[in-house]
């Protein structure tokens, strides 16, 4: 593959500009090109939204998709679903935003790995985040990237990056809870909807910041107010479109079956 990094020219130019002003030479290697070679390896790299956010929000996922080939370039798309193999021929990078298929997607199939859009968007300055004026959130950290710190920290840093006031919850980032929704299928629904109002009862404030789509009902459930990540970018209303699991995970099951 060649090396694209829409990026780096604009680096480059804001590292000459501060190494004419006197920086160091070093202190402007790390700050303005080794992101960029972090982030932009020699690799394939596929965009999948992931099977909930089609349902959910198709016409997001698909801007994300346009802005990431925009400023990254040659970024390809991913239709399959994650409990499939996507049979990639060489070493491919998959960015995502559901945290099953970074999980998934990094740890079950021959040449694949990932990256979560939460990560890009750290390291690139391309996006234009909106600013929340200091509103208040907490946060419900994912099961499937529970020990995935590099993920807690993308999110926690785009929060700062979009003015929101963060408070942390007590069961957090590894140490978080799943929000119930795990226990769909072991239990009765009625009983996993306990657990989704015991999860969401943990929450210090009444906005909760979300990266799973399966969360967001678990907190409309628990009677808290979600904000979902992707929402968050663009400035819309999380909605619950539907609160009953056993349809929510009818649907799911033939999207991925079908996918």
């Amino acid at each position: 593959m060649i090396l694209v990094i829409a990026q780096l020219p604009r680096a480059l130019a804001r590292g000459l500009d501060y190494l004419k002003l006197g920086f160091s030479p070093k202190l402007i290697k790390q700050k303005y090109l080794f992101p960029y070679v972090n982030i932009f390896f020699i690799m394939k790299k596929v965009f999948t939204p992931g099977c909930a956010m089609r349902l959910y929000k198709p016409e997001l996922g698909d801007k994300l998709y346009k802005i990431l080939n925009d400023n990254l370039l040659n970024i390809g798309e991913l239709q399959t679903c994650c409990k499939h193999d996507p049979c990639f021929s060489s070493e491919t990078q998959v960015i995502n935003i559901c945290p099953g298929c970074d999980k998934r997607f990094r740890n079950d199939y021959k040449n694949s790995s990932t990256i979560s859009l939460w990560e890009v968007l750290v390291e690139t300055d391309f996006f234009p985040f909106p600013d929340y004026k200091g509103k208040q959130m907490t946060i419900i950290d994912a099961c499937p990237t529970r020990d995935q710190d590099r993920i807690h920290n993308a999110i926690r840093t785009l929060a700062n990056k979009m003015n929101i006031n963060f408070i942390e919850p007590e069961s957090t980032r590894t140490k978080s809870i799943c929000c119930g929704d795990s226990f769909y299928g072991e239990i009765p629904v009625e009983k996993v909807e306990l657990q989704m109002k015991k999860r969401a009862s943990q929450m210090p404030v009444e906005d909760v910041i979300v990266y799973c789509i399966s969360c967001t009902k678990a907190i409309f459930i628990g009677g808290k107010k979600p904000h979902y990540m992707v929402d968050l970018l663009f400035g819309e209303e999380t909605i619950p479109k539907t609160l009953d699991l056993d349809l929510w995970h009818t649907q799911l099951d033939e999207y991925i079956a079908a996918h």
